[in-house]
């Protein structure tokens, strides 16, 4: 093939060279609008996984890298005066330019045609059967095909500028540093014998605040000097940017991110790589690790398919544009952690450390157990201690108490609310009893009622719960005392009124259709139709139905209270009544509750301070609320900031933090702990207890959200389902056999040593697999 690269960056050079080791017969050039040996910016980062990579696909390249590489296992976290450090994480530092030399040399050793001050402004008269565009962040290829590869860019908050120094770290160092206007942190690690990266970084607003958009380069690297003097010992700062003047050497970083990888001109096909595609903030690693991961996979994505050239370019977008998301959506979460730093530096610099080191949650909590086992033990029993335990090591975050007036629950884990549309006529039997009496015995500290009306026609389907009888509370007291009797869970109740939502058939049978028969008019804030030309209409709610529902929920905390049970909830999520006058996209009124966030706040209010006052106070009430509708228009995270501080005035102990389910017209960003986010800026800039909520579903999850501060307490949903028993299994699978948190039902205590013993084995045969000597491996089993 004739294969030409736009770009002689570490994509070009490396595809080149690959190709040309792959069919010396292949003629391959690179060309580069600069001249050789021109090149910007100080060290690059790679982990010790895409070192892995890079020997497989070609090892003389790898070791002459290696041999230039230096290498460090630790991090360094500098925070209010303090210094916390955690190793095993397993990172390579190398110069920009030695990095250039090195696969420029093997290029110019395998054939490949270098070509310099080749300035291509795009792809016209080269003659080539396949063209790579690697020109870069600003690709000129990208923006001429615009159309094709339609690239998103969206250019983050903050203001960082790429420096040098000759103080040689010997950790991947993190130094934050507050002043009058804001937080700056600096980025730091050693890349060769003689010199560090020193990237710092700050929001936007602090830095125009602080006055360095109007400084020249010389008095913002001064500033820099004088910001970050201790940890820089009395080294200096360096730029190595001379084309840029003044404030021009701050950037904000740009992430890009392409629908498409291939334009077809007619000619030959071009195909983005490396920065022209995609790009990620290098507080996880480098756009350069990226870039020699796209030429391997292309290279290798050519070979195979044996010819086929459209297969292969196929095959890499597929693959690629899939693994890139996944890292970009892990440098997103990197991303926001560090333009809210403001936010996590009112945690314990113990706190923060952790937060930082799993901000990106590809790193869990049991993955820096496996890290640096030392740095674990003594953060959990910092962590436990905090949680009012003696001090010790081994008790896992999420078997740690926490407490809330006068109730104290045993661990983190919370069974959440969860519809069975199992009742005749609003009345809870012996199915409820079964269903919250086996979770409340499997382990977690607090089981939740699904949402129960505080009327009949504030049930969603005729199979939910109500709290609107003295029959339903007798019901629904027999269930709290059997909870309570058999197990040491605590058992809350959520109140809730389904609004536009309700009258709908039971959720098997079409969930949010209306019933074929015997539907009820349905309220809101504002006439609305859930799903369009489906749902009923409902009406907007007058004066008088105000009081009434207001009255509907003060009968139900009362009977709520009567029945005993330890904890209240009123749902103001999800697009129910109290949501919808929460929400613009679902609240048009035009009187004093619509409007403004304030007014629309006003009725949810009214309604929850009757309940808190009615309440018996040594016992916790909590909102749930939507955090985001996901839909332009509507609530956003910053509006439920506000959201959680109004009901913290009001009385609210704890802020149930879900999102979305608002409009069908949303369009939400799913993953792993998705919502966890919207929990975090809650509880750490309202000053309030939450509860996260959102594809939760194993301990490493609960573990890494408490202990980084980004709630007090998990709600597990589906898990919970599929395993009453969950807490206690993933105690298990986890290797906690303590007491501290975790008791097992005396009738169910012969099962506990073989499930331990089970997923004792089971470790015992992922460490072999990875490659634990035999002895490491029966010493796990026992044998």
């Amino acid at each position: 093939m004739r294969i030409t690269c736009i770009g002689g960056g570490p994509a070009g050079l490396y595809f080149a060279l690959l190709m040309k080791q792959q069919n010396p017969a292949h003629q391959v050039t690179v060309l580069e609008r600069n001249k050789s040996g021109d090149t910007f910016g100080w060290g690059v980062v790679f982990s010790d996984q895409t070192l892995g990579a890079m020997r497989e696909a070609d090892a003389k390249t790898a070791d002459a890298i290696l041999n230039a590489f230096n290498h460090w296992d630790d991090i360094e976290v500098h925070m209010q005066g303090r210094t916390l450090r955690s190793g095993g994480h397993g990172f390579c530092g190398i110069g920009r330019m030695k990095l250039l030399n090195i696969l420029q040399a093997r290029c110019v050793e395998l054939g490949v045609d270098l070509r310099y001050e080749c300035d291509v402004a795009d792809d016209e008269g080269l003659d080539a059967d396949i063209i790579i565009a690697c020109d870069g962040l600003n690709s000129r290829i990208r923006n001429k095909y615009a159309a094709t590869y339609q690239p998103d860019i969206d250019l983050r908050q903050c203001r960082f500028v790429w420096l040098g120094t000759t103080k040689l770290f010997d950790a991947f160092t993190f130094d934050f540093q507050k002043t009058e206007q804001g937080w700056f942190q600096a980025h730091a690690y050693k890349f060769d014998d003689t010199h560090s990266t020193f990237i710092v970084e700050t929001p936007e607003s602090v830095w125009r605040a602080a006055g360095l958009e109007a400084m020249s380069k010389e008095e913002g690297i001064a500033f820099c000097e004088h910001l970050f003097a201790k940890v820089l010992d009395g080294h200096k700062l360096i730029s190595n940017a001379a084309h840029l003047r003044g404030s021009a050497q701050w950037i904000r970083f740009p992430r890009v991110v392409c629908k498409n990888w291939v334009h077809h001109n007619g000619r030959a096909p071009v195909v983005l790589m490396g920065d022209a595609a995609h790009t990620a903030h290098f507080s996880i690693g480098s756009g350069t690790k990226l870039a020699l991961e796209d030429a391997i996979a292309l290279a290798r994505d050519i070979e195979q398919a044996g010819g086929d050239l459209e297969a292969a370019l196929a095959a890499y977008q597929a693959s690629r544009s899939v693994e890139v998301l996944r890292i970009q959506n892990a440098a997103r979460n990197s991303t926001e952690w560090f333009e809210n730093v403001e936010r996590h530096a009112r945690l314990a610099p113990e706190q923060f450390a952790y937060s930082l080191l799993t901000r990106s949650q590809r790193i869990s909590h049991e993955n820096l157990r496996l890290r640096d086992s030392a740095y674990m033990d003594q953060f959990e029993t910092w962590l436990a201690a905090r949680s009012g335990l003696p001090a010790q090591s081994g008790v896992p975050p999420m078997f740690t108490p926490f407490k809330l007036r006068e109730l104290t629950l045993k661990n983190r884990v919370v069974v959440s609310p969860m519809a069975q549309y199992s009742c005749v006529d609003g009345l809870p039997g012996d199915y409820h009893l079964m269903h919250l009496g086996a979770r409340a015995a499997g382990g977690a500290s607090l089981v939740f009622a699904e949402m129960t009306a505080p009327s009949a026609e504030g049930r969603i389907t005729p199979g939910c719960p109500g709290l609107y009888t003295d029959e339903q509370g007798e019901a629904w007291g027999r269930i709290v005392d059997f909870v309570h009797h058999h197990s040491s869970a605590k058992i809350a109740m959520q109140l809730g009124h389904s609004g536009a939502k309700g009258s709908t058939r039971l959720g098997w049978e079409g969930i949010d259709q209306p019933l074929p028969e015997g539907n009820w008019p349905l309220i809101s804030a504002s006439a609305q139709q859930y799903l369009d030309g489906v749902s009923q209409t409902s009406r907007a709610m007058s004066r008088a139905e105000m009081d009434q529902v207001l009255a509907d929920f003060c009968a139900a905390t009362e009977r709520a209270a009567r029945a005993g049970f330890d904890w209240l909830e009123l749902h103001c999520a999800h697009g129910y009544l109290l949501s919808s006058f929460l929400s613009p996209l679902t609240n048009r009124r035009e009187d004093e509750y619509g409007g403004s966030l304030e007014n629309r706040l006003r009725f949810p209010l009214e309604v929850f301070k009757a309940m808190r006052a009615l309440w018996p106070q040594e016992r916790p009430m909590s909102v749930r609320i939507s955090a985001h509708d996901w839909v332009e228009g509507g609530n956003t995270p910053e509006d439920a900031v506000q959201m959680a501080a109004a009901f913290k005035a009001a009385g609210a102990d704890l802020i149930d933090v879900s999102s979305g389910q608002v409009s069908k017209q949303e369009r939400p960003r799913y993953g792993r702990m998705w919502q966890t986010p919207f929990s975090e800026s809650i509880r750490n800039r309202v000053g309030i207890a939450t509860m996260a909520v959102g594809a939760i579903s194993e301990a490493d999850h609960v573990n890494s959200i408490i202990a980084a501060g980004r709630a007090d307490l998990c709600a597990i949903a589906r898990p919970h389902l599929a395993n009453p028993a969950w807490t206690l299994s993933e105690a298990a699978r986890i290797g906690y056999t303590g007491r501290v948190g975790l008791d097992w039902p005396k009738p169910y205590l012969s099962g506990k040593s073989q499930l331990e013993k089970e997923f004792e084995r089971q470790r015992a045969a992922a460490a072999a697999a990875a490659g634990a000597s035999q002895d490491e491996a029966n010493k796990a089993l026992g044998v």
